[in-house]
C-alpha cells in the first residue's frame, strides 16, 4: 500500500507547488523508492484543453491522450514516470462523473451532496493505484482559503482519517515576504495559512516556505512554534537560478527526510544523487552559449510554451551549451522583413498553436529558415506552416493554406495541403471525427507510432526507424500533395505506420530543417534530452561557429 503525501498551498498561488512536488519524487526515487504524482485542481473546466494558453500556459498531453495541467510536465521531467490520465483531475470532471452517475441510477434515489458524493468521488480517484507505487504524492492546486477547493481539502481530510495512522502526511507551502523598508522576513502570512488550514480540519507536517534567501533561526523556530511544526521540518524554498537545482537544494535542506521521519521510516536508505549533480554541473557550467529565436504567437506568457524551453534546456545540457531562448511574437513578421528580427539567431524553432492570427509570421520564419541555410525545428503547426511555405514557394501553390483558416473565416480561400482529419487509427479502432464535435478532447491525442525513413535525418538523430510520440491536433498535412513536394526537395520522412499520415518532413540539402507533426518536446528530460532536441540545439552550436 502506498504512503500518501498531500501537497497544498498558501498565502499567494504560482509558489511553485508543481516543482516542489517533482522535486520531493526525484528524491524519494534517489532514495530507492516508487513514486507516482497527481494533480488535483478546483476549477470546473472538465481538463485544460479549450483553455486559452493565456489563461493556463500549456497544455500536457500524456500517453494515453488526456489533455492535463503542465505540472504533470514537472513530474515527469524530474521522476521520469509517465503521466496517465488517472493522474490529472478537475472540479468539473469530478462533478461531470457524480452527474453521470445521479442520472444513471447509481445513487439508488438519494439526494446528491458535495458530502459524501463529491468528496467520495475524489477520495475514490486518490486511491487509483496506490498498490501499485511506495509513495503516492498529490498536489492540490489553488490555496488553502479558496471556495472552490473547499470539496478536495475535505476529501484529503477524510482520507487522512480512512487511511492507518502514519500512512498520510501533509506539506504545505507558502510565501515568506522580506519586507525592505524594514528589513524583515515576515511569517504572519504562514501562520494565518497554516490557521485556515487547521480551521478546515487539516494540519501540515511540513511547512516548505518560499524566500529569497535562507531562513534566520529565530524565524524558524517562531514558524515552528506558531504552526505546530517540528523545527526540521521547516523546510526553506530559496529562490534557484535553474529549476534543475532543486532537488539537490531541497535535499540540502532536509525535505526528503523531514518526509521519511514523519511517516517514522527510519532507517532511511541513502539518496543516490549522482544524476542530479551532472544535470546541476551541465546546467552551471556551459562551454558555449547558442541563441534561439522561438517565433509563437502566445509570446506573452512564456508558460505557454514551457515543454519546449525546458526541452530546449535539455538539448543544451547534452552539448554542453547554454541556450538563450528568445520569444518573438509571429504576427510582428506580418508587418515586418524578419530579416532584421532573426539575423542574429543560430537557429529557429516554430512552435504549435491553433487559430490563423499569427500564422503568416510563422510561414515567413520559416522561409527565413530554409532560405538561410539556419536550423529549424517546426512543431505541429510549425510544421504545417513550413509544408505551406514550401508549398507556395517552390511547389507553385500560390493560395496553399490550411483548412483550419477557411473554417474560421467562413469562406473557402486557400487550396487546403492541411485538412482537417475526419478519421485515422489508434491501436486497432478507427476514429472518426465531424467539424461539429465538441472541441473538448476530440483531437488526435496521446502517443502513435511513425515509421521513419532509412537514411533520413531523423531516423538518424532517433538511430530507430520506429518511434512513438506525443499528438495534439485535428489537422494534418494533406498526403496528396507529397510527390510534388518531394519533386522539390521536402522530404516525407515520417509516416504513420497505414502511410496515410505524414508525421515529420525534412528539406534535403540543407543544414538542419525538421518539421513534425507531434510534441517532442513532452517527452524530454533533463537526464534523458529528447534526440530531435539535442540534434537541434546541436546545429544551432554548429552554426553559432559559422556566424
Amino acid at each position: 500500500m502506498a504512503r500518501f503525501i498531500f501537497i497544498t498551498g498558501g498565502v499567494v498561488s504560482s509558489l511553485g507547488k508543481g516543482l516542489a512536488s517533482a522535486a520531493l519524487g526525484a528524491l524519494l526515487q534517489a532514495r530507492g523508492y516508487t513514486v507516482r504524482l497527481r494533480k488535483l485542481d478546483p476549477y470546473l473546466n472538465v481538463d485544460p484543453g479549450t483553455m486559452s494558453p493565456f489563461e493556463h500556459g500549456e497544455v500536457f498531453v500524456t500517453d494515453d491522450g488526456a489533455e492535463t495541467d503542465l505540472d504533470l510536465g514537472h513530474y515527469e521531467r524530474f521522476t521520469g514516470v509517465a503521466a496517465r490520465n488517472t493522474d490529472s483531475v478537475s472540479s468539473g470532471r469530478i462533478y461531470s462523473n457524480v452527474l453521470e452517475k445521479e442520472r444513471r441510477g447509481d445513487y439508488l434515489g438519494k439526494t446528491i451532496q458535495v458530502i459524501p458524493h463529491v468528496t467520495n468521488e475524489i477520495k475514490d480517484f486518490i486511491a487509483i493505484g496506490e498498490d501499485e507505487v511506495d509513495f503516492m504524492l498529490c498536489e492540490i492546486g489553488g490555496t488553502v482559503g479558496d471556495i472552490e477547493g473547499l470539496p478536495f481539502f475535505e476529501a484529503i481530510r477524510q482520507f487522512g482519517q480512512d487511511k492507518p495512522r502514519g500512512q498520510c502526511v501533509f506539506m504545505h507551502l507558502t510565501l515568506l515576504p522580506y519586507i525592505k523598508a524594514s528589513g524583515e522576513l515576515k511569517t504572519k502570512p504562514t501562520q494565518h495559512s497554516v490557521k485556515e488550514m487547521r480551521s478546515i480540519g487539516l494540519a501540515p507536517d511540513i511547512l516548505v516556505c518560499r524566500s529569497e534567501g535562507p531562513i534566520p533561526e529565530k524565524e524558524r523556530e517562531k514558524l515552528a512554534l506558531f504552526c505546530n511544526v517540528r523545527p526540521d521540518a521547516v523546510i526553506a524554498a530559496q529562490d534557484l537560478k535553474s529549476i534543475y537545482e532543486a532537488p539537490l537544494a531541497y535535499h540540502r535542506e532536509g525535505m526528503d527526510q523531514a518526509v521519511l521521519d514523519a511517516f517514522g521510516i527510519a532507517p532511511a536508505p541513502k539518496p543516490n544523487l549522482s544524476v542530479w549533480e551532472d544535470v546541476a554541473d551541465r546546467v552551471h557550467n556551459p562551454e558555449g552559449e547558442v541563441r534561439v529565436a522561438i517565433v509563437g504567437k502566445y509570446t506573452q506568457l512564456e508558460d505557454a510554451y514551457k515543454s519546449i524551453a525546458e526541452a530546449l534546456t535539455h538539448g543544451g545540457m547534452a552539448n554542453r551549451v547554454k541556450v538563450k531562448a528568445e520569444w518573438i511574437d509571429s504576427e510582428i513578421f506580418e508587418r515586418e522583413d524578419p530579416a532584421p528580427w532573426l539575423a542574429g539567431f543560430h537557429a529557429i524553432l516554430v512552435p504549435g498553436g491553433f487559430g490563423e492570427r499569427g500564422t503568416e509570421g510563422k510561414i515567413k520564419a520559416a522561409e527565413f529558415a530554409r532560405t538561410r541555410g539556419i536550423p529549424y525545428l517546426g512543431i505541429c503547426l510549425g510544421m504545417q506552416m513550413a509544408v505551406i511555405e514550401a508549398a507556395r514557394n517552390l511547389a507553385d501553390l500560390g493560395d496553399a493554406g490550411s483548412e483550419e483558416f477557411d473554417h474560421e473565416a467562413g469562406k473557402k480561400r486557400f487550396t487546403p495541403v492541411v485538412y482537417h482529419l475526419k478519421e485515422w487509427v489508434q491501436g486497432n479502432h478507427k476514429i472518426k471525427r465531424k467539424l461539429g464535435d465538441d472541441k473538448g478532447g476530440t483531437m488526435r491525442l496521446g502517443a502513435y507510432d511513425a515509421v521513419l525513413k532509412e537514411g533520413s535525418r531523423v531516423a538518424e538523430a532517433y538511430d530507430a526507424v520506429a518511434i512513438e510520440e506525443r499528438h495534439r491536433h485535428r489537422y494534418e498535412v494533406d498526403i496528396r500533395y507529397r510527390e510534388a513536394l518531394e519533386d522539390q526537395g521536402l522530404i516525407f520522412s515520417g509516416m504513420s505506420p497505414d502511410g496515410r499520415l505524414p508525421e515529420i518532413v525534412e528539406v534535403k540539402d540543407h543544414p538542419w530543417f525538421i518539421g513534425v507533426q507531434f510534441h517532442p518536446e513532452l517527452k524530454s528530460k533533463p537526464f534523458a534530452p529528447h534526440p530531435l532536441f539535442r540534434d537541434f540545439v546541436r546545429a544551432a552550436k554548429d552554426n553559432s561557429r559559422l556566424v
